[in-house]
């Protein structure tokens, strides 16, 4: 049960993370994740209201602490309780697929494919094909499906060798 909230953590630490920085935050830097097509197109957003700017990187910054304290929460919780390996290992990969899961469906499919919502705040990325096409990162997407058990392999042995 603890993992799962875990998942919801990060999920939500994610999903804030990324509203920050689209909405708010507005910085081209920022969107390294974005389709190719779309950085080159992104252009400076003057704010729209007076420490629009701030909050995003204040927001950003909470989005950031609260994927920290899922981290150290999954540690901390599963050195209370005497995880093995195995135990760690499940619990970041389960944590780990979670988030892939709802990045795959939630942000590349629904935010990306069928909201506009990145149009929404770039109006200049209307007609990106990306944006039309889901998939479009699909290769970096497997990439990283089949890194993360290796990932959470390395972490879990950190776990274990430490505590």
């Amino acid at each position: 049960m603890v993992t799962f909230l875990l998942s919801l953590l990060a999920i939500l630490g994610i999903s804030l993370m990324l509203f920050s920085v689209v909405a708010l935050v507005q910085d081209k830097r920022l969107m390294g994740s974005a389709p190719k097509e779309a950085q080159e197109l992104v252009q400076a957003k003057p704010e729209r209201f007076k420490g629009q700017h701030i909050l995003g990187w204040g927001l950003l910054i909470v989005g950031l602490l609260m994927l920290i304290a899922d981290f150290v929460i999954a540690v901390w919780d599963g050195v209370s309780n005497g995880f093995a390996f195995r135990q760690f290992f499940a619990r970041f990969l389960i944590i780990l697929y979670v988030y892939k899961a709802y990045d795959m469906v939630c942000f590349d499919f629904l935010l990306m494919t069928r909201s506009r919502f990145f149009e929404h705040y770039y109006p200049e990325l209307e007609g990106v094909e990306a944006y039309n096409k889901y998939g479009f990162n699909l290769k970096s997407q497997i990439i990283r499906i089949i890194m993360y058990p290796f990932i959470c392999a390395f972490i879990a042995w950190i776990c274990t060798m430490i505590w």
